[in-house]
């Protein structure tokens, strides 16, 4: 017996999950340069994949919400979803101050230095 074929969106879903996948697998192989171009872009606050991820936990709550109030959805997964959509907007916040950074990182060129950057300690420090 074979299944339907599944709706666009759930094959669309589908294919973007393959393709972060995908993206995460090159991402770990970039040259340091190209890596964070690709991360500026993910980061990029106007059509940067963080706002579109997002945007689509911000709908699936709001689908959620209704489907809760009628009593299809325990209201737990629309809570639950409404506190993924505010932590992922947090955590673009926490991450705007670092996107022109990024930007400007990503677009110098590459270029040969003759001696390379010294490594600087890691300080954790937050600002809120």
């Amino acid at each position: 017996m074979s299944h339907p074929p599944a709706p666009y969106p759930v094959r669309l879903a589908d294919e973007i999950a393959c393709q972060l996948g995908l993206l995460t697998g090159h991402l770990a192989q970039l040259p340091p340069h190209e890596a964070v171009q690709v991360i500026a872009r993910v980061l990029d606050p106007d059509d940067g994949l963080l706002d579109g991820v997002t945007g689509l936990m911000s709908v699936s709550s709001t689908f959620a919400r209704t489907q809760a109030e009628q009593g299809v959805l325990p209201a737990e997964v629309w809570l639950a979803l409404g506190r993924a959509t505010n932590d992922l907007d947090a955590i673009g916040a926490d991450l705007d101050e670092h996107r022109a950074t990024l930007r400007h990182v990503g677009t110098q060129p590459t270029t040969t230095m003759a001696k390379p950057p010294a490594p600087v300690p890691l300080v954790i420090r937050r600002h809120r």
